[in-house]
């Protein structure tokens, strides 16, 4: 870790520590040529002592310096001091998608399009420079305290995707697309997966795809098909769900073209939400010819409609300026190809007619089959009542047979909840279908979420049954459970509840500050209250005055001052303008007698005792001994002079009598 104060590169002066990643350490830093604050992103050392990764990453890096655009965080400088290799770019202070969506749950369906506009802008900059990000996800998409979106770490995802020891892996796997997952090549069109896996999480909250390890979540890119949004999320637009599947698509050519084409989607999708015009290429066997599907000639026409260009123009303008060829077709190879036509060709024709005869003996010989006895269609029961799955069965032919009771963590008492065939499957008229009934919601612990982080506590009372929407999340200060993490929870934990309580979450923003509250005036009870409700403390001193007893005179902290929560706050209490002479002074020496009653605000008349046997200056008489006096009156003490041996019992230390002198 660098120190605060330490200057790297000779101009950036280090502020403070602001975040970690994978792969680097960043500050806050001053740019003491340009007078402004930067990010400096520095190389963890196991990146640094890899001489292939930090070529790549310089390289990279550079590349990325050169874009400049209001949706990308810009990289102002790419260098080496003493051994750390580091990248100085723009500073946004703010959080990350990620984190904006975990403290949010999931986003408005105009919020999630907002956001990818400004991103998918970003990045359709970057490939017009051939710059391919690679590792679009939510932790790299920065929200700026002004509500400014901007992708971060542009090029420098390459040079990571070619070292092994990356640690981000696994949060960068959930948003890989299916060629990146297969080791093959990627390019823009994996950049426009990844952004659709980002907003299918902004929609619903949650990741299409997930797993132990980051190999099961790959082969899950390859293999699975995503969960429908409006199966999570039953009221997103039509249009949204759509650009977001065109996005998902596993094949790259079933994608959207480009960031432009995908940017114009979105904005129609503000304008017409439950529009039905985007258009997603059906699947169709690799062969050496496709031909253009009506759909794609649409949407290739239509493409100038909204924003006044054509990108397949600009795009084959591209080509032309790159030098790019046509394929040329080798001759032999074309033979070869005519000839496997000819082949296949013979072989449909045959299978053809063995079909076609096959068929014929069926149709002929379909009289002489017995007729299976009639099939009904067994009905979808779950969620539906006792008295209206019955109905459904007798409907369709068939009995409702109750076979278990038990509670249910979802349906309430009476309802079916499990049905033991499927719904959809033909049965015999008259056959039994088997139920599961409920006899009330399952009761569900709520567990002891103190202290945990805000996203643990949401899977961990997710994992124990309960609904998502119904966990509130509430945030207050606490002097001493740490900004982030959970104070406590109503209900309270181990108070039994089901999958329909409604549970708040009280997340602490930590210790915070407060103002000081005016205490004079005020009586010593009074300002210790006052104080408690500011989340302060108090330290009161007892001090003579001529206020009434028990009143705060002055305080040490300025009244509406602003300090951190917890703070002691000295004041002084007044003890009145009376005081009590002390009744256990005789006896004592004349310095004693005189530090206690000065002390107390007293004068004193000294008087000298020429009857007494006592000791040389002891004290033996007080006026007003035990009595309250005002603050400041005289009191008379006499004190003997007597400088022989001293007379037991002689009655002279007597305190009680009048003075004489």
């Amino acid at each position: 870790m660098i120190k605060e104060g330490v200057i790297i590169g000779g101009r950036y002066e280090i502020v403070e520590k602001i975040g970690t990643g994978g792969m680097a350490d960043v500050y806050k830093a001053i740019d003491r040529v340009l007078r402004r604050y930067v990010a400096v992103k520095v190389l963890k050392r196991e990146f640094r002592e890899d001489e292939n990764f930090v070529k790549k990453f310089r390289s990279e890096a550079q590349a990325a310096a050169g874009l400049t655009h209001p949706n990308i965080v810009n990289v102002y400088d790419v260098a080496e001091d003493r051994g750390l290799h580091y990248i100085v770019m723009e500073l946004v202070e703010g959080i990350t998608l990620k984190e904006y969506i975990q403290k949010k749950g999931r986003l408005s369906a105009k919020e999630v399009i907002g956001i990818a506009m400004r991103v998918c802008s970003g990045i359709d900059a970057a490939h017009s420079n051939k710059i391919i990000h690679r590792d679009i996800k939510p932790q790299n998409i920065m929200i700026s305290k002004e509500g400014q979106v901007k992708v971060t770490d542009f090029g420098i995802a390459k040079a990571t995707s070619s070292n092994t020891i990356s640690t981000n892996a696994m949060g960068s796997v959930h948003y890989t697309s299916p060629e990146q997952a297969r080791g093959g090549f990627s390019d823009a069109k994996s950049d426009i997966y990844s952004l659709g896996i980002t907003m299918y999480e902004m929609v619903t909250g949650q990741l299409p795809f997930d797993g132990d390890t980051t190999v099961s979540i790959a082969l899950k890119h390859l293999q699975e098909d995503i969960l429908l949004p409006s199966e999570i999320v039953p009221d997103i637009p039509y249009s949204l769900e759509q650009i977001i599947l065109k996005c998902t698509q596993k094949s790259a050519d079933r994608r959207y073209l480009n960031a432009a084409m995908l940017l114009r989607d979105l904005k129609r999708s503000l304008q017409d939400p439950d529009g039905d015009f985007v258009r997603i290429a059906p699947l169709i066997n690799k062969s050496d010819t496709q031909m253009i599907t009506p759909d794609e000639l649409e949407q290739i026409q239509g493409a100038s409609e909204y924003d006044d260009y054509d990108e397949y123009d600009d795009y084959d303008r591209e080509q032309r300026r790159s030098g790019a060829k046509k394929p040329e077709i080798d001759p032999k190879m074309s033979k070869l190809m005519k000839t496997l036509t000819i082949v296949a060709a013979s072989i449909f024709v045959v299978v053809l007619a063995v079909g076609g005869v096959a068929l014929f003996k069926w149709y002929n010989g379909a009289s002489n089959i017995i007729q299976e006895e009639e099939k009904n269609v067994v009905p979808n029961l779950v969620g539906k009542t006792l008295e209206d799955a019955k109905k459904a069965c007798a409907d369709a032919g068939l009995e409702l047979t109750v076979v278990l009771e038990e509670k249910s963590l979802k349906y309430d008492k009476g309802y079916v909840f499990k049905q033991l065939t499927q719904a959809g499957t033909p049965m015999s008229e008259g056959k039994k279908v088997q139920v599961h009934v409920s006899t009330g919601l399952k009761e569900i612990s709520v567990p002891d979420v103190t202290n945990k982080a805000e996203a643990d506590a949401l899977k961990l009372l997710k994992d124990e049954g309960f609904k998502e929407k119904l966990i509130e999340f509430e945030y207050e200060n606490h002097d001493t459970v740490a900004e982030g993490n959970v104070i406590r929870t109503n209900p309270k934990a181990g108070t039994q509840g089901n999958i329909k309580t409604h549970i708040i979450v009280y997340v602490s923003k930590g210790v915070g500050e407060t103002k000081v509250p005016d205490l004079e005036g005020k009586s010593a009870t009074e300002a210790e209250k006052l104080l408690a409700d500011a989340g302060l403390k108090g330290e009161a001193t007892s001090v003579q005055s001529d206020e009434p007893k028990g009143t705060v005179i002055e305080q040490q902290e300025a009244k509406d001052s602003t300090v951190v929560r917890g703070t002691v706050i000295h004041y002084k209490v007044s003890n009145g303008n009376t005081v009590t002479i002390p009744n256990n002074l005789v006896g004592k020496t004349r310095d004693e007698v005189k530090g206690i009653l000065e002390g107390a605000g007293l004068k004193i008349l000294w008087t000298k005792d020429t009857d007494s046997k006592q000791p040389e200056n002891t004290v033996t008489y007080v006026s007003n001994a035990g009595q309250e006096v005002k603050i400041g009156q005289e009191v008379t003490v006499k004190y003997s002079v007597y400088k022989g041996e001293s007379t037991e019992n002689s009655g002279s230390g007597s305190n009680s009598g009048t003075n004489n002198q």
